[in-house]
């Protein structure tokens, strides 16, 4: 196979693989929508019984099911707002029903924030206790009426919700804000009000439908499901249609790890301390409608004692360092594919250089700068290859002109030019081949760091993390490409030679798609090229001239 032909087949191989994946996401049926009926309501001013409980803990089953339609009960809503979330605590259940980012836009209407637990997709954080007759998310808890903001100097904000169980049991949700995070601590404060030892379980959970955030036009499609960790299992994906047919890869029972909602830049999950007993599940509450949760064993309650058991819920953006000091293996759900192993490295150089300059599309031209360079010696040595292809295509043509149709005889022919030469006819193609993993691993980093979401280049680049709006780089791109291909030496076949001339148009073409931060790699990497090609096709040139004198 000569360097055109390779060149051609990995091309054309990466540009069906997107445009497979693409197509599967376009013609993918819609997710049907829940058809279940809605649950029955209590009369107004009074509390709604909760559904029929276990008395012991009994593995996730014991977890009351999520309501997943029906009228609202009688209710209030707390506000909460600090410096990086809104949110809103419904009292029914003490869920966390709303959670609103402050420093993130909307995918689609950048004038709104990012909204990642809403009712709109049944998105919720729920808790609640195992045991007959105790509070769970079905109850109607108390809280003081009112909004709640962080005050300024603060460093935390708490807000407490009290209800009462059997037998005299009172239970305390606290659930406490921090200034300048995504983390919210959950601890319910359990009071044995009965003659006799309590036993129980808190359970902690994430609701959702099963429909993907819309606004995310990718090539290829990013995942929407459940997750979870732990030393055993490491990173775990539960999708929606394993939960569906009652699969757990994952480690039920086990004393690390957490357990989330995962989708695209933005991750939900579950977070009970270190060292301490859990059972993690996840379940299909109805159509389109699943949790994903932990059970954590409360200690054995005296009467008249008290007792706390506390979990922390992480709702936020998938900001890799952030996670990585919240909790083990929480920043494994920035996904980067199958290169990973390369993908981790250039961000974390794309990181240090945004770090210095502080704009991620310069960042983005200096790891170009950086690539080039670490793979100098490989490229001088191909376009060296190529620049003696060149010199040699007449010839080549000659003999293909020469020898007609007999193959067999010309192929001879050309090898024995080559091997006189001393041309490596698949030399100029190797620049093409190591660039291929470093571009998709570029492309999946730019898929998959919340940290260039919305990042901003000059002018009219105000999203590097989407299609330039205006098209202008893919175009250049395609300008350089063309040029490229006019340095090239010319394939003698005529046909290859017509394909090679189209190839920059329909390579081109497919990059008015991809992100602008990708093309402007593509872009400097090409202008980069030229210039290291243009001056070695130079100095051989110049070198076979200066033999001839």
């Amino acid at each position: 196979m000569d360097t055109q032909r390779l060149i051609l087949f990995f091309v054309f191989s990466f540009s069906l693989l997107l445009l497979w994946d693409a197509w599967q996401k376009e013609t993918r049926p819609p997710p049907p929508v829940a058809t279940t009926q809605p649950a029955p309501t209590a009369p107004a001013g009074q509390q709604a019984a909760p559904p029929a409980p276990t008395s012991a803990l009994k593995g996730s089953e014991a977890v009351p099911a999520a309501e997943a339609g029906g009228t609202p009960r009688p209710r209030q809503t707390v506000r909460v707002t600090t410096d990086a979330l809104r949110v809103d605590i419904d009292t029914l259940g003490g869920d966390i029903s709303y959670v609103e980012f402050l420093q993130h836009k909307d995918t689609i209407d950048k004038n709104k924030n990012f909204v990642l637990l809403s009712p709109e997709h049944r998105y919720a954080a729920q808790s609640g206790l195992i045991g007959t007759g105790l509070p769970n998310h079905k109850s109607l808890y108390t809280a003081q009426a009112g909004a709640v903001t962080l005050p300024s100097g603060k460093d935390s904000v708490s807000v407490r919700l009290e209800a009462t169980g059997a037998e005299g049991t009172k239970v305390a949700k606290i659930l406490t804000f921090h200034r300048g995070s995504y983390l919210i601590d959950i601890t319910h404060e359990i009071t044995n009000g009965s003659s006799s030892p309590l036993a129980t379980s808190v359970y902690y959970q994430l609701t959702r439908d099963g429909t993907s955030p819309p606004g995310d036009n990718y090539m290829v499609s990013t995942f929407t499901g459940a997750a979870a960790f732990n030393d055993k299992d490491k990173y775990v994906k539960v999708a929606f249609g394993d939960i569906d047919k009652g699969k757990t890869p994952y480690t039920k029972n086990t004393d690390d790890g957490w357990i989330g909602m995962v989708q695209h830049y933005f991750v939900s999950a579950i977070l009970p301390p270190e060292k301490q007993p859990r059972e993690f599940f996840t379940r299909r509450l109805a159509e389109n409608f699943y949790s994903a949760g932990a059970i954590l064993p409360a200690p054995a309650i005296a009467p008249g004692a008290t007792a706390k058991v506390s979990a922390a819920l992480y709702a936020g953006p998938q900001e890799q360092e952030k996670l990585k000091a919240i909790a083990p293996g929480l920043d494994l759900v920035v996904d980067y594919g199958w290169l990973t192993v390369i993908a981790a490295p250039l961000f974390w150089v794309l990181q240090m250089f945004y770090n210095l300059v502080g704009n991620w599309g310069v960042a983005i031209v200096l790891l170009t700068v950086v690539i080039k360079l670490i793979f100098f010696p490989l490229s001088a040595a191909s376009y060296r290859s190529m620049a003696k292809m060149k010199q040699v295509t007449p010839r080549l043509t000659k003999l293909r002109e020469q020898y007609g149709d007999d193959r067999a005889k010309m192929n001879q022919a050309m090898m024995e030019l080559y091997k006189t030469e001393k041309i490596n006819p698949l030399g100029g193609c190797l620049p093409i081949v190591v660039q291929i993993p470093v571009f998709i691993a570029l492309y999946w980093v730019l898929l998959a760091a919340v940290e260039l979401r919305h990042a901003p280049f000059y002018l009219w680049i105000t999203d590097l993390s989407v299609a330039d709006p205006w098209y202008v780089l893919p175009a250049l791109m395609m300008v350089s490409m063309i040029l490229q291909t006019k340095l090239n030496p010319t394939p003698p076949d005529p046909v290859q030679a017509k394909v090679m001339m189209i190839m920059p148009f329909a390579f081109g073409v497919m990059f008015f798609f991809f992100p602008a931060g990708l093309v402007l790699y593509w872009l400097v990497n090409n202008i980069l090229s030229i210039l290291q090609q243009w001056q070695i096709t130079r100095m051989i040139e110049g070198t076979k001239a200066a033999a001839k004198r």
